[in-house]
């Protein structure tokens, strides 16, 4: 199996209000950068779309390691989603699950690969993730532009 390091970021100007996400998928010497837009949106959508569209982006299975900054997104990928599915997208204080779109996508992507997932610190100088949000921030920009 291909190994693939990805780092996602979202961004989002206002909670909510217009969003970005950026993800940069490294396979050994191989890099693409993946970013995009939204609005309105919100910060936890956006960390989400990144890590979809970035594993969405793979051609064929991999084994993963994903850096992301939101602790939403590793608690609810490795701690709280199998719960929800059982629930029927529901949290344990039987509320619905917010962004459960995007959920049942990543749900559904994430079966393809064998995925560690890693938490790091935004903004504290890790160069994958200052890339990615960086790429969230130049879409925005862009967006914002028109």
């Amino acid at each position: 199996m291909k190994q693939v390091v990805i780092h996602t970021d979202g961004a989002c100007r206002g909670n909510p209000g217009p969003g970005g996400w950026g993800a940069i998928l490294s396979a050994g010497k191989t890099e693409k950068e993946l970013s995009g837009v939204e609005s309105p949106t919100t910060n936890n959508r956006m960390e989400l779309t990144a890590a979809i569209k970035a594993l969405q982006a793979l051609k064929r299975p991999a084994q993963v390691t994903l850096y992301t900054d939101s602790t939403y997104l590793l608690r609810g990928v490795t701690e709280w989603m199998e719960g929800w599915k059982k629930r029927g997208w529901r949290t344990a204080s039987k509320k619905p699950v917010k962004n459960r779109d995007l959920w049942e996508q990543l749900s559904e992507v994430i079966e393809e690969h064998d995925i560690e997932w890693v938490w790091v610190k935004g903004h504290s100088g890790d160069p994958g993730n200052e890339r990615a949000d960086l790429l969230a921030n130049i879409a925005m920009d862009q967006m914002l532009d028109c």
